[in-house]
């Protein structure tokens, strides 16, 4: 089907409600799996209207689940929603969605972290990265266990403009935890300042664009959920390798009640590390006793322009792992009191 084919307003004809559908195909929510289920009608067109105009577009829905979401997707009159649905009890229910919107909704067994979305709809979507972002967007609802992991799986392929970004700057509209919601959209300084907030923003516009309370899910999560929404920018903030960025980021909040040359610190080996910090740090112009949750996504940029310089100029110096190091020592020092032992038996 073309992309730009015009489709005529499409509204799902009476079907058993979601909580009719949850009791007809006893479906329980696997609590290993963090599933929670939006019955609430209101709230999932509520989630879909602020993902954009979907008329005509195609869509690809993460964690459908008994198909709540997957409704308010369909009602809004897209081209295409194709949904990946790793659990098996929700299938009977979607194809009861897919019967009653004949060519519309295409299910798929499968797993998210490993499905290839970039060959799953029309080459015709395709858009220049710098062009406005194409008619395909990313909906879902995430089970908790999976939403961390896989939004820094899609930050780095829109790094990298591949996956579901290599139809161009794919907008996401997500559902995670209330306080992961507010560390991906937090501001320089505030208290919910993290890795997330840092690499999300360096790549994506991010908008914490309202919360769901736990009690519209069943079973009630024992957290209120946020909606999120991103848009890729057309460039990056930092123009580094996403694991490279990645790396110092992570080491500045590992530690992050401390100053930031202590994670900074983490980057270089024991017996380079307080002259190689203070390199780093001198000319990348940070101030050394900045929290981490004061560095700003232009701090971070710095950092990351010059250890890419120190890593270039010393090519081991990027697999360099503190851990790594620490545990060497901790068993060179087993193996010398050892064999001091051995030798004053």
């Amino acid at each position: 089907m073309a992309a730009s084919k015009a489709l005529g307003t499409f509204r799902l004809p009476p079907l058993p409600t979601i909580r009719e559908i949850i009791k007809l195909f006893k479906l329980q929510a696997a609590k290993q799996l963090s599933q929670n289920f939006l019955l609430d009608l209101r709230l999932t067109d509520k989630i879909v209207r602020k993902a954009g105009n979907l008329t005509n577009a195609y869509v690809y829905e993460v964690g459908p689940g008994p198909g709540g979401i997957t409704r308010s997707i369909l009602n809004a009159s897209v081209a295409e929603l194709l949904v990946v649905e790793k659990d098996s009890r929700f299938l009977p229910g979607l194809q009861m969605l897919s019967d009653a919107a004949p060519g519309k909704l295409r299910i798929v067994h499968g797993d998210v972290l490993t499905f290839k979305v970039e060959r799953a709809f029309p080459e015709s979507l395709k858009r220049q990265w710098e062009d406005d972002p194409p008619n395909v967007h990313i909906i879902g609802n995430l089970p908790f266990n999976v939403s961390t992991p896989l939004i820094i799986k899609w930050l780095e392929n829109v790094s990298r403009r591949d996956g579901p970004f290599a139809y161009g700057r794919t907008q996401m509209t997500l559902t995670f935890q209330k306080e992961v919601a507010e560390r991906l959209a937090a501001s320089t300084g505030s208290k919910q300042r993290s890795r997330l907030s840092v690499m999300a923003q360096y790549l994506c516009r991010v908008q914490h664009i309202f919360t769901i309370p736990g009690r519209a899910f069943v079973p009630k999560p024992e957290v209120d959920v946020g909606v999120v929404h991103f848009t890729p920018l057309t460039q990056p903030k930092i123009e580094q390798p996403f694991k490279l960025v990645e790396k110092v980021v992570q080491n500045v909040f590992q530690f992050r009640r401390k100053y930031c040359h202590r994670g900074l610190g983490m980057l270089f080996p024991e017996a380079q590390r307080l002259e190689r910090t203070g390199q780093l740090l001198q000319l990348a112009d940070v101030d050394p006793t900045l929290r981490p949750c004061h560095l700003s996504v232009s701090h971070f940029k710095s950092l990351c322009d010059v250890y890419r310089r120190m890593c270039d100029e010393d090519p081991h110096l990027f697999t360099y792992n503190f851990r790594e190091e620490l545990k060497n020592n901790k068993r060179a020092r087993q193996d010398k009191e050892a064999d001091r032992e051995s030798r004053s038996l």
